[in-house]
């Protein structure tokens, strides 16, 4: 009878903790945006009146920045590692081209055999058209292409600006290796996920690791890159240990976490025509 007992006090207990959750589960349907279970992880922010790219980049200057992701034959790699050099050296001198190479890389690890290429266009789309139409009657360019066409499996590009908060990427000495961390975040969530790093990017500033932010405008949209510089992979451990020391990054994650879909994190290996090494 004590067994019995037991088991029936038990049943008893997890009928009423049943009925509390029912209660709740229904406040929070009956309220809707307004339930407490929803203020856990998302954060109400002030309504705006301007796109998030007016708000988030630099007003001062218009930089676009076009990134690409080219997955290469593995046979290939060095082939075309040596053409693309040739090309970007050839258009990032040429001041008939207003574009630049900011750094270009090969993925350590990540998706193997890509090649990662990022571009500054000062002056922004204006600046992104005028090029694309020299291009396209530069024959050696077409050539270039036709060639580079044999050696790749796949690309896609981005067009991003920056956020007006993180650096500029400007060339740095190596030797180096980069960490592009892509952060695919909700709908709605780029305001505040940039009200946030706002804060938290002086966390990340002691040992010059923090080379560049950005967000998409074309391409696949809400999507952020933050690249990161680093001495060796022990060193990025350090580095990154070290912010969990310092009061405040850990209310970041916490906020930042929600807002997040997919991430990504591909090491990288600068290639000799990097400016970023």
């Amino acid at each position: 009878m004590a067994t019995t007992g037991a088991v029936w006090r038990t049943g008893h207990v997890l009928y009423k903790h049943s009925s509390h959750l029912h209660q709740a589960t229904r406040r929070f349907s009956e309220s809707g945006d307004k339930g407490w279970f929803r203020s856990l992880f998302v954060h109400k922010v002030d309504a705006r009146k301007d796109a998030h790219s007016n708000l988030l980049s630099k007003k001062e200057i218009s930089n676009l920045y076009k990134i690409q992701f080219h997955n290469v034959k593995p046979e290939c790699l060095d082939a075309y590692n040596s053409l693309q050099a040739e090309v970007q050296n050839s258009l990032h001198h040429d001041q008939d081209y207003p574009c630049e190479l900011v750094g270009s890389w090969n993925t350590w690890y990540g998706e193997q055999d890509q090649a990662v290429h990022l571009w500054r266009y000062r002056g922004g789309y204006p600046a992104l058209t005028e090029c694309l139409q020299k291009l396209r009657t530069n024959k050696e360019y077409l050539e270039f292409r036709k060639e580079r066409a044999k050696m790749l499996l796949s690309r896609r590009n981005q067009l991003l600006l920056e956020f007006s908060f993180w650096n500029e990427p400007l060339p740095r000495q190596g030797p180096n290796i980069y960490e592009m961390r892509s952060y695919s975040l909700k709908p709605g969530t780029m305001i505040e996920w940039g009200n946030r790093w706002a804060r938290a990017i002086k966390y990340r500033q002691e040992n010059d690791e923090a080379v560049g932010g950005f967000f998409t405008q074309i391409g696949d949209l809400y999507v952020v890159h933050h690249l990161w510089a680093y001495e060796s992979l022990q060193s990025r451990e350090e580095t990154r240990n070290s912010a969990w020391q310092k009061e405040g990054w850990d209310v970041n994650v916490y906020y930042t976490v929600p807002l997040i879909r997919n991430l990504e994190s591909r090491i990288m290996i600068p290639t000799k025509s990097s400016p970023l090494q």
